[in-house]
């Protein structure tokens, strides 16, 4: 090997390190070390909600972790607390994962629920060691011994019971004894710790709720910092990735796994979370939303729930796309919305057919068209795609095309169709404009034109240019559709929230046109089916709105893009 090839080689195993993000590094060096042999990671959601577009930087940054290393992924519901979940959740995030994943084994769906009794047990063993203690300070009690971030917190005059009145508590608390609240189960940890979370944290209270999977089987609940690092040790979870605000959480998560003594303990790593700009996340925002009748659902396309991107028409492939973009790190920073529409025009620019849509709809006459006469003239699905082939489509002496491609005063540089202008009809013929029809509004209705049969799309024709190119569908074979244009939901001049909590809407957010029309062979498209319509955009099938005898479709994208690659 020469000296060239050596500093080539050298120079790709850089750029390949600098590539790889800090926690692919940390989990080399574990593997390295010899401190895990198999990688398993896991997504863990609290079934309390539908998941955000935040939530799928989670989701793909642990399955794909696992893919590289060939481990194993796991889906974990946070089942913990029976007052805020809800069977539709859970079903909502199943989908939402599998659909995200491309695919989901039922091996690789947890739930916390599950171990409840081992939990338990684990509580007793803390107790048995003087690790935890049944304390009856009230919330409000509580808070003030806590101390506050410049002052030390004050022990419990309950920290010192005896283990034996511990137990009997805790198993009193268990058998429903007790009223909900008047007792809690706290970790002894040390009060005067810098650390908030360190201070004698509550790890179960009394809460007599009906569970989705245990039902009334108990009417105790483990806190979440202490149910969390022992799912994940229980399923030997390696690496726990969460997001920044648990960094400060991190010390109460080792003292668990310590305390409990498991025997390869998982290692929690903290990222940066997924912000997106302009956008509602938070879930009581929404679910405001949802019930004041502003969206019709946790799936309304104006949302970035996982569940309204898919409605809108975004593909799990645009989604990851999007996440490499923005990156992995501990630097807490913001993506721009139109880098998330980038990345679904590069997905379906070269998968989905170009089809024609009008969607503010004016006649145009040909008049020296023959009369009852339609024609199939042969039109590409996509021209920067050849496989995807060609279809035929009717062509007839009415036609629709859209109102702005029609002025009767136009200005300048305005190359569409004005009196005595002739422009091409897509895939047809050279038209031009002889005269135009309005109502008593003083609308334009109808514009008339004349072709010319030389000027045919593939003909081979060379004679005069044309600077306008319309697009157009036609008449006779039209199929009416409903379509829907979506732009944020938030008034972006006012920022996302008022000053009451409330969100800024903006009232221009849903533009529904009940009169489009549209070519026949998109009134045979099902549910998610999706297309380009050309000069318009990509839209997608409605998958809960659209019915055989009434289309609608959704936009996914305009045809703009204000985002740049860097």
């Amino acid at each position: 090997m020469n000296n060239l090839e050596i500093n080539m080689e050298n120079q790709e195993e850089t750029e390949e390190k600098v590539s790889r993000n800090f926690i692919q590094n940390i989990i080399d060096k574990d593997l390295e070390e010899g401190t895990y042999h198999k990688i398993v990671t896991r997504f863990p959601p609290e079934p309390n909600g539908y998941l955000h577009i935040g939530h799928a930087k989670s989701i793909l940054l642990n399955s794909n972790l696992a893919k590289e290393y060939q481990g194993v992924f796991h889906l974990r519901f946070d089942d913990t607390n029976p007052t805020k979940e809800k069977t539709e959740f859970i079903d909502s995030i199943l989908e939402d994962v599998k659909w995200i994943c491309g695919d989901l084994d039922t091996e690789q769906v947890y739930y916390a629920s599950d171990y409840f009794g081992q939990m338990y047990e684990f509580a007793l063993k803390l107790i048995k060691k003087g690790k935890a203690f049944v304390c009856d300070l009230s919330a409000e009690q509580m808070r003030e011994y806590r101390g506050t971030l410049t002052e030390p917190g004050k022990e419990s005059p309950y920290r010192n019971r005896s283990v034996e009145e511990n137990l009997d508590l805790f198993e009193r608390m268990r058998a429903g004894e007790f009223e909900d609240g008047s007792r809690v189960l706290r970790a002894k940890i040390d009060m005067s710790s810098p650390n908030m979370n360190m201070r004698d944290p509550v790890i179960y209270r009394v809460a007599r709720r009906e569970h989705h999977n245990t039902g009334n089987q108990w009417c105790v609940y483990p806190m979440y910092d202490f149910a969390h690092p022992i799912e994940d040790a229980i399923e030997g979870v390696t690496h726990s990735l969460c997001t920044m605000e648990f960094e400060d959480h991190r010390p109460l998560y080792n003292w668990v796994v310590q305390e409990l003594e498991f025997e390869t303990p998982p290692k929690q790593i903290e990222f940066a979370k997924m912000y997106l700009t302009n956008v509602v996340t938070g879930k009581r925002y929404i679910k405001k939303l949802v019930e004041d009748g502003i969206v019709d659902g946790w799936d309304d396309p104006r949302l970035v729930t996982i569940a309204a991107l898919r409605r809108r028409g975004f593909t799990p492939e645009s989604i990851r796309m999007f996440m490499e973009l923005s990156g992995v790190s501990k630097a807490q920073s913001s993506s721009d919305y139109a880098m998330l529409e980038y990345c679904i025009r590069e997905d379906l620019k070269m998968k989905r057919p170009r089809m024609m849509a009008v969607l503010d709809p004016i006649k145009l006459v040909i008049t020296n068209y023959p009369e009852n006469e339609i024609e199939y003239l042969d039109v590409s699905n996509n021209q920067e795609n050849e496989a995807m082939g060609t279809r035929k489509v009717p062509f007839g002496k009415v036609l629709y095309i859209e109102r702005e491609d029609f002025m009767p005063e136009p200005p300048k540089k305005y190359f569409r169709l004005y009196p005595g202008n002739e422009v091409r009809l897509m895939n047809a013929y050279f038209v031009t404009c002889t005269d135009y029809a309005v109502d008593q509004d003083g609308r334009v209705t109808t514009v008339y034109c004349t072709y010319d049969p030389e000027t045919k799309s593939g003909s081979g024709f060379s004679g005069r240019k044309v600077k306008g190119t319309i697009h157009w569908v036609c008449a006779e074979t039209a199929e009416k559709a409903e379509i829907r244009l979506y732009e944020n939901i938030v008034d972006e001049e006012k920022g996302v929230y008022n000053e009451d909590g409330t969100v800024n809407v903006n009232p221009n957010s849903l533009t529904v046109l009940k009169d489009a029309f549209i070519e026949p062979a998109l009134a045979e498209a099902g549910a998610m089916d999706s297309f380009q319509f050309v000069r318009q955009g990509y839209f997608i099938v409605d998958s809960k709105d659209s019915a055989m005898d009434h289309m609608v479709f959704n936009r996914i994208v305009s045809m703009k893009s204000s985002y740049r690659p860097k």
